[in-house]
């Protein structure tokens, strides 16, 4: 019984060649397009680009989502070979599978609920929030009150006391029995989200250009300093270090394309258009970000960014500098909230899938691989999950994870690039509909752009890594290994 036993691509390919018992093909191209925009344009281009800009690099944080988008590019490129030779649910589990064997496999399953469950759980708990702001500045009615929209363990600075977040419960659940009628269904209402979100944002960057000034460009790059934020930690601002810890932290706003990978299965022609929806959704999605952070920090200073708007950076700075567009900043909030909620679905898509997978092959309980007998999702695995982020999402606080969560995706992306360098010599036979350029040179560089943005983020966050990964492993030890169907045949 080894912990290095692999797949085999025979192996992968047959378990879901039987017709009628595998998930439904229904995603198109621009299913997945979609699919990938309403992942990646979300909280992230409206709340990190802010965070990005005040902690770390100024208006230089163009520059850090540039390095974000060449790392994300590179992995990209191996993930478009890798989903469209091995179309199976599970994305970079299934891919460390084949080529790095069992545990390796585990460990970026693990690393993938980091991604997936607890970014599910912490957008909720943001689109509760959201929500309030969306009652109360948009609609001019009441608030949910504080103690059904917090969790027990926040106070607010009246002294009243939270008892659960029902908003963030709500949304996660409506989104979980979404998933479970059809991944059809599912994907139209997110592209109806994506046409709202990349909607408001063009119309930013458009009417947000004439707003530009100069002097806030000046200089571009800051020269090296120390910033320390309200929560006593302090980071590199300005110089190289700035710009570099400035794309750890927008590199949070390309998480979700990946989560495009982990719909292969349920691909229509997916050796075509699995390259096209992932690589369709980065270039989309890094124009408009480098547009809109070029437009967002020439309206505002940085000092705006600090101890303006904060969260809210987006709309206080249209409030601010843009007369006669307060209905935009209104719009942004509603761009937020929708964003918000495809967010949550994608993330929920992508775990589910990761769980499908991890399920089937015993790794996890049988349940997990159980599929619908009519809507052919796995909805066993949807339901635990709604359990597990609904109960985070109603009872535990907010807080900073953006960073945990990148972290855990970048170490994910470092895997499949590897992954593909291991794969074309084990197997270059391997039918490959698209084939990624000038390997290995591509996923090397891509691991080593990727490490530099995981070195950006601080030692703290490795710990963090580092003790999540030690419990997957216990975790694999104990019951995982034990249950393998790979090490565990059938008869």
């Amino acid at each position: 019984m080894s912990v290095w036993k692999r797949k085999t691509i025979t192996q992968l390919l047959t378990e879901t060649a039987v017709p009628g018992q595998g998930l439904k093909r229904t995603l198109t191209a621009w299913s997945l397009v979609a699919l990938g925009i309403g992942a990646v344009i979300g909280s992230g281009i409206f709340v990190s680009t802010a965070t990005a800009v005040a902690q770390s690099a100024g208006s230089s944080v163009t520059i850090g989502f540039i390095i974000a988008a060449i790392g994300c590019a590179l992995a990209g490129l191996c993930y478009a070979e890798l989903s469209s030779s091995i179309p199976i649910s599970g994305s970079a589990y299934t891919y460390t599978y084949a080529t790095m064997g069992e545990l390796a496999a585990w460990i970026i399953g693990w690393d993938l609920i980091l991604e997936y469950a607890v970014g599910a759980a912490t957008v909720g708990i943001s689109w509760s929030e959201y929500l309030n702001n969306l009652l109360v500045n948009v609609l001019h009615v009441n608030p949910v009150p504080y103690a059904l929209s917090h969790s027990p363990f926040q106070v607010s600075a009246g002294g009243e006391q939270g008892i659960i977040n029902l908003p963030a419960l709500f949304i996660v659940g409506v989104i979980s029995l979404l998933l479970i009628r059809g991944t059809k269904e599912s994907a139209l209402l997110n592209g109806l989200i994506v046409i709202v979100k990349v909607t408001i944002v063009l119309l930013i960057i458009i009417l947000g250009w004439g707003f530009i000034n100069p002097a806030n460009h000046t200089p571009y790059i800051p020269p090296p300093a120390m910033f320390t934020d309200g929560h006593g930690v302090t980071h590199h601002f300005g110089g190289m270090m700035g710009i570099l810890g400035a794309a750890g932290t927008v590199f949070f706003a390309f998480i979700g394309f990946d989560a495009v990978s982990t719909a292969a299965q349920e691909t229509i022609n997916p050796q075509k258009n699995m390259p096209i929806g992932i690589l369709g959704t980065l270039a989309i999605c890094t124009v408009l970000y480098i547009l809109f952070a070029h437009v967002l920090t020439g309206i505002a200073t940085v000092d705006d960014f600090r101890n303006g708007g904060k969260e809210a950076s987006v709309a206080f700075a249209i409030t601010r500098y843009m007369a006669g567009y307060g209905w935009l900043a209104k719009f942004v909030t509603v761009a937020i909230l929708a964003g918000f909620s495809s967010v949550i679905l994608v993330m929920l898509l992508g775990q589910s899938r990761v769980f499908y997978a991890m399920g089937t092959d015993g790794l996890l309980p049988r349940m997990f691989g159980e599929l619908h007998p009519k809507f052919r999702t796995p909805y066993k695995a949807n339901m635990i999950i709604l359990v597990i982020v609904g109960l985070f999402a109603a009872f535990v606080p907010g807080s900073v994870v953006g960073d945990m969560t990148s972290i855990g995706t970048l170490f994910a992306f470092v895997l499949v690039c590897i992954a593909v360098i291991i794969l074309r010599k084990t197997t270059p036979g391997l039918p490959r509909a698209f084939r990624t350029p000038w390997v290995p040179v591509v996923p090397v560089l891509g691991v080593l752009v990727c490490c530099a943005m995981m070195y950006g983020l601080g030692w703290t966050n490795w710990l963090r890594l580092g003790t999540w990964l030690l419990i997957g492993l216990a975790i694999y030890f104990l019951y995982g290994r034990k249950h393998s169907r790979i090490n565990h045949p059938e008869p």
